[in-house]
């Protein structure tokens, strides 16, 4: 029994990709200097009864480096929108134009880029949290598998491919937080 078991590190690698993933789509809809279409991604609209997401109510563009529009494909829907994009803490004031919201993005003052760089900094500790949840099962998995009869050089062998692979994460969560924190505070 000892000598057969193999921990399944591809789907410990496969669920801290995952962190990874949510990590990216969380710096996503951080709002730098710039526009971009994935900073609308967390607003949900309240259309037909239920919480929407704001690209299946409209099309999202990006026009020119500083604007954002949504054009609203249900003329009901559009003051829906509006009061959506209004109160979802994006500092944004939407501007109508019939069925067309557009969106100036403002340039980001040296306090608002500070806090940005706070807000990432939690973004990334979420997901190093997560990486070590994962690290925290896997070593579950070890042991349980000692106290199964795994050999104890088996054991150091699977924790150590264990924390290495979390080391990795943690690493590349910090790498993506150090880019995100540079793009943040240029100016």
């Amino acid at each position: 029994m000892s000598d057969d078991f193999e921990l399944d590190t591809d789907d410990l690698q496969r669920r801290m990709d995952g962190a990874m993933s949510a990590l990216r789509t969380e710096f996503a809809s951080l709002r730098t200097g710039r526009a971009s279409a994935s900073m609308l991604e967390p607003v949900m609209v309240d259309a037909y009864g239920q919480p929407t997401p704001i690209n299946q109510v409209g099309t999202v563009n990006v026009p020119e480096p500083r604007m954002v529009t949504v054009n609203v494909w249900d003329k009901g829907l559009v003051n829906k929108v509006e009061k959506a994009i209004r109160e979802s803490g994006l500092g944004i004031n939407p501007q109508l134009n019939g069925t067309i919201i557009m969106l100036p993005i403002p340039e980001l003052n040296e306090e608002r880029r500070r806090e940005l760089t706070k807000v990432a900094a939690q973004y990334a500790e979420s997901a190093r949290v997560a990486v070590r949840n994962v690290r925290r099962d896997g070593m579950d998995q070890v042991k349980k598998a000692k106290a199964d009869g795994l050999s104890e050089d088996d054991q150091k062998f699977w924790e150590s491919e264990v924390q290495d692979l979390t080391d990795t994460y943690i690493k590349k969560v910090d790498q993506a937080l150090e880019t995100k924190q540079e793009e943040i505070m240029q100016v």
